[in-house]
């Protein structure tokens, strides 16, 4: 996990108050939603605020590349990235 997943997935954790989670938890590869971490469509809501909050990225609910976008921390990481640097 590098630097800036670490940061993305603390920001998941307080976002959607992921109490008994660490940082260290969550495999950057495994889903976020379902069999994952087990988050639902209103902790996307949460993340999504989160992020805009934080990075000024947004990622609006009707977004075709949502399922791809958060489908990992890896994912989520790397497009939070991309769009922090376009």
């Amino acid at each position: 996990m590098n630097e800036f997943q670490r940061e993305m997935a603390a920001l998941i954790i307080e976002a959607v108050n992921l109490e008994d989670v660490k940082v260290d938890d969550i495999d950057p590869q495994a889903p976020l939603f379902g069999d994952g971490l087990g988050l639902d469509s209103i902790d996307a809501l949460e993340l999504a605020l989160a992020i805009a909050q934080n990075y000024g990225v947004q990622i609006k609910s009707d977004d075709q590349n949502n399922q791809q976008i958060f489908s990992s921390l890896a994912a989520l990481s790397e497009f939070v990235e991309a769009q922090r640097q376009a």
